[in-house]
């Protein structure tokens, strides 16, 4: 079901709001030539925000952790990597009964070749205070990115659906469901020998509150008309 706010609803019959489409919907919901064009940049920039974490070598983000445990022992890219477990992700939405959108298969692709992408240009630099100025930045830019392919209303991630279909079917709350998944994938990460440290902390306390902050300015509007109220 959909979260709408009537007072939200525009003359022309869109709603800048958060609406939770099935895939069709998705497609029918108008205004397809602003939010292909914002889901791509989102996942583009996601993927650089993953490739300055990385070169800050201070931490990464929790899934990375897990991302750059595995190049330790398998002949692949962070970005490959990151692909190959997006797609492993979505075969337990099977049992949770997620429907995938474009918005969902076009994440699991474009942030993992994006990240390999912006890693072939970018260095870690000698001085610590640049590095740090990186994985600050690459937090800040990943709590914009989300929240821009969020706002394009074109599918959760692969990631997104496994916490809220886990949610939905253990009836647990969704801040417990991702920190259970976060600390779970953050332990095999490391066991592996994964990237953990002061990038990790930043991005568990600020990505939640930078894409709240951020969302609001970037949701695209939908039509109405395919979205069905929800009595929440």
């Amino acid at each position: 079901m959909a979260l709408v706010s009537t007072s939200t609803t525009t003359a022309n019959g869109t709603a800048a709001v958060l609406a939770d489409l099935g895939p069709i919907a998705q497609l029918r919901a108008g205004g397809l030539g602003r939010r292909l064009p914002q889901l791509y940049a989102g996942l583009v920039l996601y993927g650089l925000s993953i490739a300055m974490m990385v070169r800050s070598d201070l931490g990464v983000a929790p899934w990375d952790v897990l991302h750059t445990g595995v190049t330790h022992h398998l002949p692949f890219t962070i970005g490959q990597v990151l692909v190959g477990v997006s797609f492993l992700v979505l075969v337990f939405w099977i049992p949770l009964r997620e429907k995938p959108g474009i918005g969902t298969v076009s994440n699991a692709l474009v942030i993992g070749f994006s990240a390999d992408l912006f890693l072939s240009v970018l260095s870690t630099p000698d001085s610590l205070v640049a590095r740090a100025a990186l994985v600050v930045g690459g937090v800040v830019l990943c709590g914009l990115a989300t929240a821009v392919y969020i706002g394009a209303q074109l599918g959760r991630g692969p990631r997104d659906g496994l916490m809220t279909g886990l949610s939905r079917r253990t009836g647990l709350s969704l801040r417990l469901v991702r920190t259970g998944l976060e600390i779970t994938v953050v332990v095999i990460g490391l066991l592996l020998g994964g990237a953990l440290g002061f990038g990790t902390v930043l991005y568990a306390l600020g990505i939640g509150p930078l894409t709240q902050a951020m969302l609001p300015y970037v949701i695209a509007p939908v039509s109405v008309r395919d979205v069905v109220t929800s009595a929440e």
